[in-house]
C-alpha cells in the first residue's frame, strides 16, 4: 500500500498565510498540515509516500527532508500548477496508481488518526471516504444505496439544497485498489481530460465512472470521526479548537468562540441559554415560508419596531425600545450610566465590563451557593454612594430569584434614594412564579428610575435573530438611547418575529411548562450522581457544585473530547469554585448529559 498527496496548490483563499508557502505548509496548532499526514502515514507502513508538488515545491521539498519521515518519499512536479486543477496533478502520478494499492489525500486535510485506521481495516479495496452532510461543508456531495454503493456524485455547484437529507459529503480520501486504477480509473481519466481539459477535478471522472455503472467503487461512512477541510482562515480557526492538543485547550478555544456552535454540529452545547421549547414547528414554518421576502427586504427603521415591541409587551412605545439582542441596548444603557453603580457578583458579566472598573461596587452574596434575597441587597447598599444598581433575576449563572413583590419593594427603596434601578429579566419567564415580569405599564410609570432589560433571544429561543428590548417610564432616556441607536439595528427576520408572535404565545406560555417540568426532574437527576450538588434555580439553567476532587476545566475538557457535550466552567466566575453551569435542555439531550456525568463522576 502506498499513498500519494495532491499538494502543487496555491491556496490562494489563505491570503497571507501561503504567500511565501504552499497550503500544506500553513501551520495547526503550531505543526504544519504537511508534517501531521507524514507522520501519521508514515506510522502505518506504507511502501511509499509520492508527492505532487507544485507551487514553492523546493520550500516543500526541503522542508520535508527535515522530517526524518521513514517511509520512502517521492516528488513529482507539476510544473503548470498555477493553470492546472488537481485532475493534472493527479495525472503525472498515474504510473504510480497502476502500480499498487493507494491512498490519496488532498493536502489541506486535517483528521484524527481513527479516520486513517478505519479505512485501512476495511477490506474492501476501492473505497471513497464520506461523512454526513453538515451545513458548514461544501463541494461534492454523494448520494448512497444501502449497501454503500455510490448512486451518484453531485459537484458542489449542482447540490441542491433541499436534498442535502440525502447527502453524504466526500472527504477528499480515497482508498484505490491497483485493479481499480489500472483497469477503470486510469484510462477514464485520460479519456476525460482529452474531452475537457486539465482545469478540472479529479473527482469527476469518479462520477463518470459510477455513472457508467461501476460496482467496485463503495462508500465507507464516518461516525463522528474529526477532519476538516482549511481552504480559508475561518477554516483554520475551527480546525485550531477541534484539534486542540489538549482536551482542556480545546474547551477553551470553542468558549472563546461565544457561539456559533453550528459549525460543529454534532457537539452538544449546554453552555449557552435557549428556550429549547420554542419557537414551535409551525411558526418556524411561517417563518420559512417569508424567507425569500424577508432576505431581500430592508426592514422596518427604529420608530416602527419600537411599536412592534410595544405591541408585543402591552406598553406605550414611548416606553420601549429594541436591540440587535440585549447586548446591544446594554451597552448603550451602561454608557449612559455615571458615578459609582452595584453590581452582584458572581452575574452576567456584560453589564459591568461595559462600566469602569473604579466605579464598580461589587456585593458577594456571603450565605452559601451565593443565594441572596432583596433584604440582602438593600442592606449592603445602604451606606454606599452609589448612583445605580444592577440586578439580574433570575440571576447568572446562580439561578437565586427575588420575587416580584420583593423586586418592587428594592424599587421603592431606590426611587427613594434616587437610584437608578436596572432589572434584566431574561430569565424571568422561566420562574415557577406567574406574571413575574415588571415589563408593565403601571410598574413603569411608578418607577421612573426604573429600567427593565429583556433578551427575547434568550427566553424565546431564537438567539440567531438576536433581540431585545429596554423599556422604562422615563421616556426622554428611552427617546435618547433610540437616537443613540441605528436606525436599522435589528434584521427582517427578528421584526416578523415580532409582528407574528401574538397568535403564538398560548405556544409560548406551554414551552415555560415544558421547562419548569424537565427543570425539576434535571435537577434531581443531577443531584442524585454522587459528586455534584444543585443550587436551587428558577432559570433555565442549573448552577451545580463538584463535592469531588475535580475541577470544572478538566471535566469540561473531558465531556467535550469524550462525549462532544459543551459544558460552562465557572471558576472564574467564583474565584477558582468547582461550579458549573448547565443549561435545561429536551429530556433526551438532558439524559446524554447525565449519563457522560454518572460515567465521569464514578471514576473519581
Amino acid at each position: 500500500m502506498q499513498a500519494i498527496i495532491l499538494a502543487a496548490g496555491m491556496g490562494k483563499r489563505l491570503k497571507k498565510l501561503t504567500q511565501n508557502n504552499t497550503k500544506c505548509m500553513v501551520k495547526v496548532n503550531g505543526v504544519t498540515l504537511a508534517e501531521r499526514l507524514l507522520r501519521q502515514l508514515d506510522a502505518r507502513n506504507l511502501s511509499r509516500i509520492v508527492l505532487v508538488v507544485g507551487y514553492q515545491r523546493q520550500a516543500l521539498m526541503d522542508y520535508i527532508a527535515t522530517l526524518n519521515i521513514h517511509t520512502p518519499v517521492k516528488f513529482i512536479e507539476n510544473p503548470i500548477y498555477d493553470t492546472t486543477n488537481n485532475i493534472y496533478s493527479l495525472s503525472l502520478a498515474k504510473e504510480q496508481l497502476c502500480e499498487e494499492d493507494t491512498l490519496l489525500f488532498e493536502s489541506d486535510l486535517i483528521f484524527e488518526d481513527s479516520v486513517l485506521d478505519m479505512l485501512l481495516d476495511d477490506p474492501r479495496k476501492t473505497l471513497a471516504l464520506v461523512d454526513k452532510f453538515e451545513s458548514w461543508m461544501d463541494g461534492t456531495c454523494v448520494k448512497l444505496l444501502p449497501n454503500d454503493a455510490i448512486s451518484a456524485f453531485i459537484p458542489g455547484k449542482q447540490c441542491r439544497f433541499s436534498d442535502t437529507d440525502e447527502y453524504y459529503k466526500t472527504v477528499n480520501i480515497y482508498k484505490f485498489s491497483r485493479e481499480f486504477s489500472r483497469n477503470v480509473y486510469v484510462p477514464f481519466l485520460g479519456a476525460y481530460q482529452t474531452a475537457m481539459g486539465q482545469n478540472e477535478y479529479y473527482e469527476q471522472v469518479l462520477r463518470i465512472v459510477t455513472m457508467l455503472g461501476n460496482t467496485e467503487l463503495r462508500a465507507k461512512r464516518l461516525s463522528g470521526q474529526k477532519w476538516y477541510e482549511i481552504d480559508d482562515v475561518q477554516d483554520l480557526d475551527i480546525a485550531e479548537s477541534l484539534f486542540a492538543p489538549t482536551s482542556k485547550e480545546r474547551g477553551e478555544r470553542i468558549i472563546r468562540r461565544f457561539g456559533g456552535y453550528w459549525r460543529y454540529p454534532k457537539m452538544l452545547d449546554f453552555c449557552y441559554l435557549v428556550n429549547p421549547y420554542f419557537p414551535t414547528e409551525r411558526m418556524m414554518d411561517e417563518m420559512r415560508s417569508n424567507f425569500d421576502t424577508l432576505l431581500t427586504q430592508y426592514p422596518s427603521g427604529m420608530q416602527v419596531n419600537s411599536m412592534l415591541a410595544a405591541k408585543m409587551f402591552d406598553l406605550p412605545h414611548e416606553y420601549i425600545t429594541v436591540g440587535n439582542g440585549a447586548a446591544e441596548l446594554i451597552k448603550e444603557l451602561m454608557l449612559r450610566r455615571s458615578g459609582k453603580t452595584g453590581f452582584i457578583w458572581p452575574t452576567f458579566e456584560e453589564y459591568p465590563n461595559r462600566y469602569p472598573p473604579e466605579n464598580r461596587v461589587l456585593y458577594t452574596p456571603e450565605k452559601p451557593d451565593y443565594a441572596y434575597t432583596a433584604d440582602d441587597v438593600m442592606r449592603f447598599f445602604e451606606g454606599r454612594d452609589i448612583r445605580s444598581l444592577v440586578l439580574i433575576n433570575p440571576d447568572n449563572p446562580s439561578g437565586n430569584y427575588i420575587p416580584r413583590a420583593d423586586v418592587l419593594r428594592m424599587a421603592d427603596w431606590a426611587e427613594k434614594k434616587a437610584i437608578g434601578l436596572v432589572v434584566d429579566e431574561s430569565f424571568a419567564d422561566f420562574a415557577e412564579e406567574e406574571n413575574a415580569t415588571l415589563l408593565t405599564q403601571d410598574v413603569l410609570e411608578r418607577y421612573p428610575r426604573l429600567v427593565v432589560v429583556k433578551s427575547i433571544s434568550k427566553s424565546y429561543g431564537v438567539p440567531g435573530l438576536r433581540l431585545g428590548v429596554l423599556a422604562s417610564g422615563d421616556a426622554a432616556e428611552i427617546a435618547a438611547l433610540k437616537k443613540e441607536t441605528a436606525i436599522w439595528n435589528i434584521n427582517s427576520f427578528a421584526e416578523y418575529f415580532m409582528q407574528i408572535i401574538g397568535k403564538y404565545q398560548n405556544d409560548y406560555r406551554e414551552s415555560l411548562r415544558k421547562l419548569r417540568e424537565e427543570r425539576t426532574r434535571f435537577a434531581a437527576a443531577l443531584d442524585a450522581i454522587d459528586g455534584i450538588r444543585v443550587l436551587p434555580s428558577q432559570a433555565n439553567y442549573l448552577m451545580v457544585a463538584l463535592t469531588k476532587n475535580v475541577e470544572g476545566s478538566r471535566l469540561l475538557g473531558t465531556l467535550l473530547t469524550e462525549y462532544n457535550i459543551l459544558i460552562k466552567d465557572l471558576a472564574a466566575k467564583t474565584g477558582g469554585g468547582r461550579y458549573l453551569r448547565l443549561a435545561v435542555r429536551t429530556p433526551e439531550d438532558n439524559d446524554r448529559l447525565l449519563a457522560a456525568l454518572r460515567e465521569e463522576m464514578s471514576k473519581i
